[in-house]
């Protein structure tokens, strides 16, 4: 593929732009409560109405009150233990920044309904994306085709002039079934070779 056909790039949320930098808030935790990390972070990442609330079947605060009301603590306690250690990588949004205007950028995460204003408070990055698209907001999820048809829909390119990255593969698999190239997230240096070997810069 030549460097002219990649129109737009389009970015994962968690796991890419923001990572965990230290789990020794969420070891703690778990400690407290009596169960290992990963019971922690699975109750809190595929709780029964996990899906339902990416899905935008439930509010995402009202879930969150609901796990902390299952593990006996307050809600703050338990995001502040829970994502308190998440960081935005500030060099990636800097490159990302600097995609535009020569590529369009887009975000597109599965996430519940309170991650748009966070993209204003918390993470100040929502104005560096010609297209945010939210799962609880379309009723739609990765790795499903459809998400990845919206998204470049939205941004006005066509499926193969799109990358997307993403830490999970599935959801680079899935988005590769849409006609999209795809980038599995390791690291940042690897992703921006891969960018660009794809004549991204």
């Amino acid at each position: 593929m030549r460097s002219m056909d990649i129109q737009a790039v389009i970015w994962d949320f968690g796991g890419v732009l923001v990572r965990t930098a230290d789990h020794s808030e969420r070891e703690r935790l778990a400690q407290k409560l009596g169960i290992s990390r990963q019971e922690l972070e699975t109750r809190i990442f595929d709780g029964d109405n996990r899906r339902r609330a990416q899905f935008g079947e439930m509010d995402g605060d009202a879930y969150l009150r609901e796990v902390a009301a299952q593990f006996g603590v307050p809600v703050e306690g338990l995001t502040a233990a829970f994502f308190g250690a998440d960081t935005l990588d500030e060099t990636l949004m800097a490159y990302i920044r600097g995609l535009r205007p020569r590529y369009k950028t887009g975000l597109l995460s599965n996430a519940m309904n309170n991650l748009r204003p966070l993209l204003v408070t918390r993470y100040p990055i929502h104005d560096a994306f010609d297209e945010v698209i939210i799962s609880a907001e379309v009723g739609l999820m990765k790795p499903d085709i459809a998400i990845f048809s919206l998204a470049v829909a939205r941004l006005g390119v066509q499926s193969q002039r799109a990358v997307f990255v993403d830490d999970f593969l599935p959801n680079v698999e899935g988005a590769r079934q849409a006609g999209l190239q795809g980038i599995h997230f390791q690291s940042r240096e690897q992703t921006l070779a891969e960018l660009a070997a794809l004549g991204v810069a």
